[in-house]
């Protein structure tokens, strides 16, 4: 497959010229102009690029890529191994960060529902990055039910603001680093969220909102959006893909 026809089905896909956001998505680093083996992930730690490496990969495709706004400009430190890593062995690196998180179908948060059980019902916050719905999994049916649930889908257990005894009503998610939502959550009708991460305040601001707040991991809500998205370019294309998933407990 050719580096230019992946990189445009992937903006078309991902719809990436209609997102805004806090860094490139697409092609950040150029390397090989033929895609044979892309070694999918979650972030471009050099860990994953090592094993990248190692197992012959040409194209890295992430969720979390390189060149944060704000962040310092100068190649050095961390930021100079990973480059030249990825220079010296020609590859390419691709990332897609809220795009993938937006994704109806092949999205981080879509395919967070699907493999918690969750119905979506609609969208909310900006950019309609956040989700809600019901809980249609058997057998969850209070807020300690499905911190539970989650512990053994996700393989972690989450952090849980809240009475474990609520019924769950409207649950409304968002993965990543999105505890800032919990505001629009809440005026969106949940009374329960699920994000990746939780902040001091997000403590203070559930208990006041009533709500139960989980904070199930920003890696571990992450992690199915990339695979879902190398699958589809194997059934499409029929380039071969690989997943690495690098352990992070946040």
């Amino acid at each position: 497959m050719e580096r230019g026809e992946l990189i445009r089905f992937l903006a078309d896909e991902l719809k990436v010229s209609d997102v805004q956001d806090y860094c490139p998505n697409g092609l950040q680093v150029e390397g090989s102009s033929s895609v044979e083996l892309i070694a999918c992930g979650v972030t471009a730690s050099q860990a994953f690029i090592d094993k990248a490496i190692a197992c012959g990969a040409d194209t890295l495709l992430v969720h979390h890529g390189y060149f944060w706004r704000g962040e310092e400009p100068v190649i050095s430190g961390i930021k100079k191994q990973r480059l030249k890593k990825i220079l010296e062995n020609d590859l390419n690196l691709l990332a897609y960060h809220l795009p993938l998180d937006l994704h109806p179908v092949i999205g981080n948060n879509a395919q967070l529902a699907r493999v918690l059980g969750f119905r979506p019902d609609g969208r909310f916050g900006r950019q309609n990055l956040g989700w809600f719905g019901t809980v249609e999994k058997a057998g969850v049916g209070c807020v300690g039910e499905l911190a539970a649930h989650i512990e053994k889908v996700l393989g972690r257990p989450p952090m849980l603001v809240g009475d474990v005894d609520a019924s769950i009503g409207r649950i409304a998610w968002c993965s990543g680093a999105a505890q800032g939502m919990l505001t629009d959550a809440v005026n969106a009708g949940s009374t329960v969220f699920l994000s990746g991460e939780i902040s001091e305040q997000t403590v203070h601001e559930a208990r006041e909102y009533g709500v139960a707040y989980l904070a199930c991991g920003h890696h571990a809500t992450e992690t199915y959006g990339i695979r879902a998205l190398g699958q589809l370019l194997t059934e499409k294309f029929g380039v071969n893909h690989v997943f690495f998933d690098v352990y992070n407990p946040v």
